[in-house]
């Protein structure tokens, strides 16, 4: 028999969670089985689904959804290991697992006192609850019990003797009695280990005949944050398994694909560390795929259709039967034919797969497996006119290629019975398919077609813009692909949708960066004073010092003192006269002469006593400085703003609605005369400002320009 997972929500009241355990631990310990039927998978959640407050523990059964809810996992297991669980009459054995769901499981002292004696009373003149062996009415009961603090307690006064007697009779029966234990060392366990990692342990099923993943992007845009955890996800479970994985390129619409695209996703990849063992094309597989469809076409099972795309949709929608589903075989082999040819007959039709009319999944509706499109391809050229879409090509060349397990995100799952129903229908071998949240941040679109929007909108300057979450995009922000890479492990292959907020990413990032980033120095140019500092060195002196206090192995900068220095306009109009502060790097300095003629307006004088004896420590204000005597560096600093305005676009919403039309901020400044060294990617932070990375370094008389990087501090 082959397995299926048992799907436990760790922190759900254990009450939910244990007849179903113990009813998985007696299946699983049954002499009859080679291997274990019942995979057990752990999630550090309270709820499975978070929209679902039946999902405390579910059921999977492999080419199905998951089924949630202690009755519902309890009757499933129930019709599938019947001989193990059940006894002879059925009836009864309804009755108290019904009780022991209902009735114990609750925090009402009266209504579980209540149901403590009927019980008591009940086992006066018997062993188990129902019959002569225990079976799933004992079950349900005891792990019912196990979770009621308030019966336990009633148990360990000893006033029920009946039911105390059976109690300690059925925590003796191993299969029974350990499981409540074992999982609340499993627990134990994890609270006491529990590291920063999600958990991988999802129960994939038959690892031990091998593991082949794939990661399919369709060669039509830029890789993106969500891409990038998909491939990491697949590379990680075939490394874990020492199995294979396959990078294909979804080249299946030459409207949208690009070789610039794929040659794009190849070396973004490559960033992040993803080697595929394996490269492939669906395009490899058009000849074989088309063979198949007309299999599918000879079956009955495909017919093609002329009808208008919109009267189609609605027909779809509504759940009424095409007016060309009933053409014989002869006429769609011949107007499919006439497709591949891209005939006058042919472009007018699609072909759709003959599922089902008005089934409550619409993804089971008639989809369109193939479409003629005449445009050039980009590795195939004009040999093809017609191609097959997505949801017709991935179950087949996964299965062609030797896939064994498709990871994919969770807004397929209601294309899992399509993506089954295909390989049944051709009598292909069988995938399994796991699915995992994708990624999703608030302000940020990750539609590749709404990506598109706007690049060819001009609101942003390309695929690599540093507002966008593709790979480029991020990375020329200023995020590390170890950040990336720690970021994307760290949420797992849960199945839980969140709306991640940015702040949590750039977290990561700024452990990675903060570390090993030189410290420099920039000053704005807007009101930026000049001021004397007496005591300072006549003529300026060079000293090295190390760029990062923490770190001697970043290296050594230069710092330039003397007695003219330049200070920010916003230090200097918080200056008193007499006033202690500290020139940050060098010592401490009074406050001799400030000069504003407008007590709200600029500082345009200012003189400073250098006083390298004073205490640091004691002074309120620390600033940066530079000294005028030395090579400085104009730079532009750059900071940015989400795209769109609303936290979650909705299905209906029009991203044009929500676009966000100040997302660029510019800000000149100086900077120290080590940046004329610095290259281009190389990331620093100019004290008291922030983490930049440099995007353009100094050349040709222009500035450099430095983009800020996020901490996770309000970061965008």
């Amino acid at each position: 028999m082959s397995q299926f997972n048992l799907l436990i929500a760790q922190k759900a009241p254990q009450a939910d969670l244990y007849p179903a355990l113990i009813a998985s631990n007696v299946v699983n310990s049954h002499a009859s089985f080679s291997t274990t039927p019942i995979a057990l998978v752990y999630e550090d959640v309270e709820l499975l689904e978070k929209s679902n407050k039946a999902s405390t523990i579910g059921i999977q059964f492999e080419g199905e959804d998951a089924i949630y809810g202690a009755e519902a996992v309890l009757k499933n297991l129930r019709s599938t290991f019947p001989q193990i669980l059940n006894g002879k009459n059925a009836e009864l054995e309804n009755h108290w697992v019904t009780f022991g769901l209902t009735r114990l499981g609750g925090k009402d002292f009266k209504v579980t006192s209540a149901a403590l004696g009927e019980l008591n009373n009940h086992l006066s003149l018997r062993t188990f609850l129902v019959g002569y062996s225990e079976t799933i009415a004992d079950i349900t009961v005891y792990g019912a019990i196990s979770a009621n603090g308030q019966a336990l307690s009633a148990i360990k006064r000893n006033h029920l003797p009946n039911l105390v007697r059976w109690f300690k009779y059925v925590s003796s029966i191993d299969k029974i009695g350990k499981v409540v234990d074992d999982f609340k060392a499993e627990l134990t366990s994890k609270k006491k280990t529990k590291s920063k990692e999600s958990n991988f342990e999802i129960g994939l099923l038959d690892t031990d005949k091998g593991v082949v993943t794939r990661f399919p992007p369709e060669p039509s845009g830029y890789l993106h944050i969500g891409h990038a955890k998909a491939a990491m996800l697949n590379q990680y479970f075939a490394q874990h398994y020492n199995g294979k994985l396959i990078i294909r390129f979804d080249d299946t619409n030459p409207t949208k694909e690009k070789q610039e695209f794929q040659d794009s996703i190849v070396k973004d990849l490559e960033l992040l560390g993803i080697h595929g063992d394996v490269i492939s094309y669906t395009s490899d597989h058009f000849d074989n795929l088309y063979q198949k469809a007309i299999e599918l076409i000879k079956l009955g099972k495909a017919y093609c259709d002329d009808t208008v795309q919109e009267k189609m949709r609605v027909e779809r929608m509504e759940g009424i039967a095409s007016e060309r589903r009933d053409r014989s075989v002869e006429e769609n082999l011949r107007i499919f034919e006439e497709m591949a040819k891209a005939s006058e007959e042919g472009i007018k039709n699609c072909l759709r797969a003959k599922m089902s009319v008005d089934n409550p999944n619409k993804a089971m509706r008639d989809p369109v497996i193939y479409r003629c499109n005449p445009e050039v391809h980009h590795r195939t050229g004009d040999k093809y006119k017609i191609y097959p879409t997505y949801d017709f090509a991935c179950p087949l060349v996964d299965s062609f290629e030797g896939v064994t397990h498709a990871l994919r995100t969770i807004e397929y799952r209601d294309r899992n019975p399509q993506y089954w129903w295909f390989l049944e229908a051709l009598g292909l071998r069988k995938v399994h398919v796991w699915d995992f949240a994708r990624l999703n941040f608030i302000k940020t679109v990750l539609s590749k077609r709404k990506l598109a929007w706007f690049v060819g909108e001009g609101h942003v300057t390309g695929w690599d813009d540093p507002r966008f979450p593709t790979v480029r995009g991020i990375r020329r922000r200023g995020m590390t692909i170890e950040a990336l890479k720690q970021f994307i492990l760290s949420q797992g292959p849960s199945k839980n949708v969140v709306n991640l907020d940015w702040t949590i990413i750039w977290a990561f990032n700024k452990k990675v960066i903060d570390p090993i980033a030189p410290r420099h120095t920039a000053l704005l140019t807007e009101g930026l004073i000049t001021a004397k500092l007496v005591g300072g060195p006549e003529p300026a002196v060079t000293e090295d010092k190390p760029k990062h206090q923490k770190n001697p192995d970043v290296g050594t900068k230069k710092v330039v003192m003397g007695s003219t220095v330049l200070l920010e306009q916003a230090d200097a109009r918080t200056f008193k006269e007499g006033e202690e502060i500290t020139l940050m790097g060098w010592g401490n300095a009074f406050v001799t002469k400030i000069v504003r003629p407008d007590p709200d307006g600029d500082v345009t004088e200012l003189e400073l006593k250098l006083h390298l004896e004073g205490d640091f420590k004691k002074t309120e204000k620390k600033v940066t400085w530079l000294a005028k005597d030395q090579n400085l560096v104009d730079v532009e600093l750059v900071d940015f703003d989400y795209l769109i305005t609303k936290d979650k676009l909705e299905d209906d919403d029009d991203v044009k609605d929500f676009v966000n039309k100040n997302t660029m901020f510019k800000e000149l400044a100086v900077a120290d005369c080590n940046i004329a060294d610095v290259k281009e990617d190389d990331i620093l932070q100019f004290e008291r400002k922030g983490y930049y990375r440099c995007d353009q370094p100094a050349k040709d008389g222009k500035p450099a320009v430095f983009f800020y990087i996020p901490t996770g501090k309000g970061g965008k």
